[in-house]
């Protein structure tokens, strides 16, 4: 670490290819763990109603299936999966049945790059660049899953706040308490909108998952985040769900997931929440 600190010509160059095969990744994580989770459900639903088995065999799984065109089938080599690269190579389709192959893929490995390198460019190459790389990965993973399918994984979130908590011992980014805190604050702060909004109209007004994801990040964050980060989603939320909605020309009661817009609140607070922070308050005069 101390070389790569030392030589950032080459440790810049080797975190920008790093972040994009752990984008390549990501998109695997996105596309397969809801699959995954669908699957496993059904079986645990059929097995506690007591149904008979019936033939349906596992979505591919996450880490040992080779990628393959979801239209046809065709596994990729290796010269076909390269990030970014091979789908410009291709020009956005498949080699062997030439369907469009989603602009996800190119978009989420370098989004993951920009971010990767941002994080080493703030923190430096040691364990705090390395963790501020590991939860934009988480971020991205969690944000692409909402987007698709408004889901937030437990296997994702959890793992997440036990890091954050993990790298408070630590003092990496603050203190244990401030982690705790935090984490508490994010929970109970966006279950009681939940459980108010519940009260008054007998609906759900968010996921669980959102209040997880809430928690990890005062973890990463700090209590002192906990207040930025539901400010910044709910402005961001206001405007790209607004724009959003306007476009596709939906009803305002259309659901729209709020998991992509904390985590571009919670990592936009966790890289910059000081500046940020001391800047709101030159504006507002104290």
């Amino acid at each position: 670490m101390a070389f790569l600190d030392q030589n950032p010509e080459i440790g810049y160059p080797l975190v920008a290819g790093l972040g994009l095969l752990v984008g390549s990744f990501l998109n695997v994580v996105i596309l397969r763990l809801p699959k995954r989770m669908e699957w496993q459900w059904k079986r645990d639903s059929r097995e506690m109603l007591g149904e008979p088995e019936l033939y349906d065999p596992p979505p591919p799984g996450i880490v040992v299936e080779r990628s393959h065109c979801p239209h046809c089938g065709h596994q990729l080599n290796w010269y076909e999966n390269i990030p970014v690269f091979s789908w410009l190579a291709l020009r956005g389709k498949c080699r062997s049945c030439r369907a469009p192959i989603s602009v996800q893929y190119p978009a989420v490995e370098l989004l993951t790059m920009l971010l990767v390198l941002a994080s080493v460019w703030t923190f430096g190459f040691g364990w705090q660049g390395f963790g501020a790389a590991l939860l934009s990965c988480y971020l991205v993973a969690l944000a692409g899953i909402d987007l698709r399918t408004q889901l937030l994984p437990d296997s994702l979130t959890l793992p997440l706040l036990w890091l954050g908590l993990i790298a408070a011992v630590e003092n990496l980014y603050h203190g244990p308490k401030a982690a705790l805190l935090g984490a508490i604050a994010g929970y109970v702060s966006l279950w009681t909108v939940w459980w108010g909004y519940k009260q008054f109209t007998g609906k759900d007004g968010m996921g669980h998952g959102d209040f997880k994801l809430l928690a990890a990040l005062g973890a990463w964050c700090g209590l002192a985040g906990v207040l930025p980060i539901i400010l910044v989603s709910s402005l961001v939320g206001a405007v790209i769900g607004g724009a959003w909605l306007l476009f596709k020309g939906r009803e305002r009661a259309t659901p729209i997931p709020f998991g992509p817009f904390l985590a571009i609140a919670g990592w936009l607070v966790f890289m910059w929440g000081d500046p940020m922070i001391s800047w709101y308050r030159n504006l507002a005069g104290f």
